[in-house]
């Protein structure tokens, strides 16, 4: 027999289970609320000799303490890096003196002294404190390792990456357990001069500056032994031998200070740094590069984001082949360069 034939035989039957059913569960909801309003111990009958208040027995045991928020608290479930909100504060006069910190001066970071052996690459800073990132490199390491706040260097950790303003140049400051130092991009740690006499007269007073002036352009200037190891082979393709990479990684210093670098922006987005202040004898000027070209790409890599140029700057070493892209009067140029 089809199943549809049975269903509609046994219809009235199928009804007749379903509202039996439904009587059951509402006769036995509702017996259970005339139960428990009308056929409840009275409170006077239930009192003990001591005055509390007894459960009768088939009912639930109820807790007297109060509901709180202490495990909440306790596990702190939206924030795995602050830990426990309800932790116990650290009292200072109990911890021993080397973890007090009490001889450590952060009254003046400006002024911190130099780490010493302890060198940096490139600095990059953000808004936020713990995505600036720094290339440091140690004492007895042979390069450098990329780096953020609370990292570690030696026995020193990463305490804050920024620029220093008395200094002129960004910097790292590392915290020790009983140090604060400093390690600055653009070092300068020049003798210090001494005192000139009253009695100069004016007139060399402009010969010496004049010198002066002469001195710094020259000592600016690519050494011959490196210019020999560079080959110029059209106006945007040279060939480099490799000390010459090295030895712009090893003068940095040397080399920002023979060019000003500006970051520029369009459409509220950097899209490039401006090279200012290159002259034809200079590093980048022998490389190709001239006064205001916009520096966008190295190998791909944007210039613009500080990642990106980390990521350029840890693969220049070991690169066979450069392609520089600058932008030169409004016009796009591609430098390309062969490292042997």
């Amino acid at each position: 027999m089809p199943f549809d034939t049975l269903f509609k035989k046994f219809f009235p039957a199928v009804v007749l289970t379903l509202v039996a059913l439904c009587a059951y569960f509402q006769a036995s909801g509702i017996s259970q609320l005339v139960a428990t309003s009308w056929l409840a111990p009275d409170a006077k009958g239930l009192e003990g000799s001591f005055g509390v208040m007894k459960t009768p027995k088939g009912l639930p045991q109820r807790s007297g303490s109060k509901k709180t928020a202490e495990t909440l608290l306790a596990r702190n479930p939206f924030d795995s890096v602050t830990g426990p909100l309800n932790a116990p504060l650290l009292d200072v006069d109990d911890l021993p003196e080397a973890q007090k910190g009490g001889q450590v001066s952060l009254d003046d970071p400006l002024s911190a002294e130099e780490c010493s052996g302890v060198g940096v690459r490139i600095i990059t800073e953000s808004t936020d404190p713990t995505w600036s990132l720094a290339v440091i490199q140690g004492d007895g390491e042979s390069e450098g390792v990329l780096k953020r706040v609370g990292d570690t260097v030696g026995n020193r950790q990463v305490a804050f990456i920024g620029f220093n303003a008395q200094r002129a140049s960004p910097s790292v400051w590392l915290l020790g357990n009983k140090d604060f130092c400093q390690v600055l991009l653009f070092s300068e740690n020049k003798p210090a001069k001494g005192k000139k006499k009253r009695g100069a007269k004016k007139g060399k007073k402009k010969s010496k500056s004049k010198k002066g002036k002469k001195r710094r352009g020259r000592k600016n200037e690519v050494p011959k032994e490196i210019l020999d190891k560079i080959e110029k082979i059209s106006a945007t393709e040279y060939h480099v031998d490799r000390a010459v990479i090295d030895n712009i990684l090893e003068n940095q210093a040397q080399l920002m200070r023979s060019a000003r670098i500006v970051p520029e922006q369009k459409d509220g987005k950097v899209v490039g740094v401006r090279l200012f202040g290159i002259r034809p004898k200079t590093m980048l000027g022998v490389l190709g590069m001239k006064n205001g070209d916009r520096l966008e790409q190295i190998n791909g890599f944007d210039m613009g984001s500080p990642e990106k140029a980390l990521e350029a700057y840890a693969r220049l070493r070991t690169a066979s082949s450069l392609k520089v892209k600058v932008t030169r009067r409004g016009k796009p140029v591609v430098l390309e360069y062969q490292i042997k």
